[in-house]
Order: C-alpha cells, then sequence, then structure tokens
C-alpha cells in the first residue's frame, strides 16, 4: 500500500506549542549527550543514510541547529541550498556536510552544545504570522509534493529530525538510546496521529518499548505490533515496510 491520503490545506502542527518547545529542548540535550558519549572509532561508522557516516550526520545535526539558532544563517543556507539545484532537502543537507567537513568531532560536539540552546529560543520565539506561513518549496512525502507550513516545520521536523538521527547513531554505534514515555512517548504519539490522519483507515496500533502506548480506530482494520522506535523507522522510509507502515511520515 502506497496510497497517502492528501489534504488541500498546508501541513500544520498538531502539537500544543509549549509541548512541541518542551520536546525540542529536550532533544538538543538528548543528541548533545549522544555526541559527548562517543567514542573516537565511533564517528566514522556507516549510518542507515546513504554516504553519510556519524561524523557526516551530526554536521548535518549542527547544521540544523544553527540554521533554527539564527535568522541570517538561515537565510544564507537556504540561498545556497537553492543554488545548488536537485531536490531542495537533499541539496540542504549536503551543504551542511560540506561545509563541515573540516570540523573535528569535539569541534561539531562543542558548537552543537553551545549553539542548541540558542536555536531552541530561536524556534521558541517564531510569531504566530511566521508560523503561519506556507513554506515556499513543496515538501516530497511518500512520493507525492505536499504543502507544509513553517510552524510545522519548526514545531515538529526540526524535534523529529534529530530524534530519528539520535536513534540512527545509536544503532550504528551501539550507544545508549535513552528514551522515556514523557519525551520520546509523547513524540511517538504525535507521529501515531499523524500516520493514522494521513492514511484513514482502520487499524489498532500497539507499540512496545518505553516510548510506546496503543491506539486504534474504527473495526476491521489490521492489528500492527511493534516497537516505537522501529515503527517510526518504518515510516520515515527506514528498510521494507509492508501495509498501512508503508505510509510515510516526515522526520
Amino acid at each position: 500500500m502506497t496510497m497517502t491520503m492528501q489534504t488541500s490545506e498546508p501541513r500544520a502542527p498538531v502539537l500544543p506549542r509549549d509541548v512541541a518547545m518542551r520536546l525540542a529542548a529536550a532533544e538538543y540535550e538528548r543528541f548533545a549527550d549522544t555526541l559527548r558519549a562517543l567514542r573516537p572509532g565511533d564517528w566514522t561508522r556507516p549510518t542507515e543514510c546513504p554516504g553519510w557516516d556519524v561524523r557526516a550526520m551530526a554536521a548535518h545535526a549542527l547544521g540544523m541547529v544553527e540554521m533554527a539558532a539564527s535568522v541570517r544563517e538561515n537565510y544564507r543556507q537556504l540561498r545556497l541550498a537553492r543554488r545548488r539545484g536537485g531536490v531542495f532537502i537533499d541539496a540542504l543537507t549536503g551543504l551542511q556536510v560540506d561545509e563541515r567537513q573540516h570540523m573535528t568531532p569535539a569541534e561539531i560536539t562543542g558548537r552543537f552544545v553551545t549553539r542548541a540552546p540558542k536555536a531552541a529560543r530561536g524556534r521558541r520565539r517564531t510569531p504566530g504570522f511566521i508560523r503561519r506561513r506556507v513554506m515556499p518549496e513543496p515538501q516530497q512525502v511518500g512520493g507525492r509534493d505536499e504543502a507544509w507550513t513553517i510552524g510545522y516545520l519548526v514545531d515538529v521536523i526540526l524535534t523529529r529530525d534529530p530524534w530519528m538521527h539520535r536513534a540512527d547513531i545509536a544503532r550504528a554505534t551501539g550507544a545508549a538510546h535513552v528514551l522515556t514515555a514523557e519525551h520520546d512517548g509523547v513524540l511517538v504519539a504525535d507521529v501515531a496521529a499523524e500516520w493514522a490522519a494521513r492514511h484513514g483507515q482502520p487499524y489498532t496500533l500497539h507499540l512496545t518499548g518505553p516510548a510506546g502506548g496503543t491506539w486504534a480506530s474504527g473495526a476491521g482494520g489490521p492489528v500492527i505490533e511493534t516497537d516505537a522506535v522501529e515503527f517510526c523507522r518504518a515510516l520515515s522510509g527506514r528498510g521494507h515496510a509492508d501495509g498501512l507502515l508503508a505510509i510515510q511520515v516526515p522526520f
């Protein structure tokens, strides 16, 4: 199954703003803790993102927090990424990795630790009239273009992105993957709600682990039971997924 329900309205955040900003600040802290705990040999380990080792993934994460921390840096990266052409998100992430290729792991970690709190503040201070605007570039999800509000990017995607990459790094290196119901469980519940809205089919979903929970809608649909992180990995397009798990959700 590859069909995704389409909406004529640009995608906007559903999470209450205070919850979204709490998740943002906490996820930056957890990502920083993950970088601090890496051993020297971990930085060159390959990840599940094609062409990226752990160091490249961390460089991308740093590029994203520097965008969020500074309006000037945001515009600079957007301008240069558009000049590169091609799929915009690939151009942007490629730029972030390329520009930080000279940095050592210690420099990447130190810079992330310094800039992440500023990124959290910058996101929190984004005014409503900006958040309601539609992003100029359409975003491709599940092979289809869709419109996002800036608020969806700021409140949701900029937290899901480091969250998923923290899982990627843990899988690549064997590093501890800290998961709690109060943080990861809230983020996963938001993903599950968006996934359900995207497919619109009856289902029963039981996710296991510290970030898990149970959700259902309608009758006669499939019963899906899996680990909460594996559920999100499937929806992100990592690995192979069938049925309703093939409905992609952006991270």
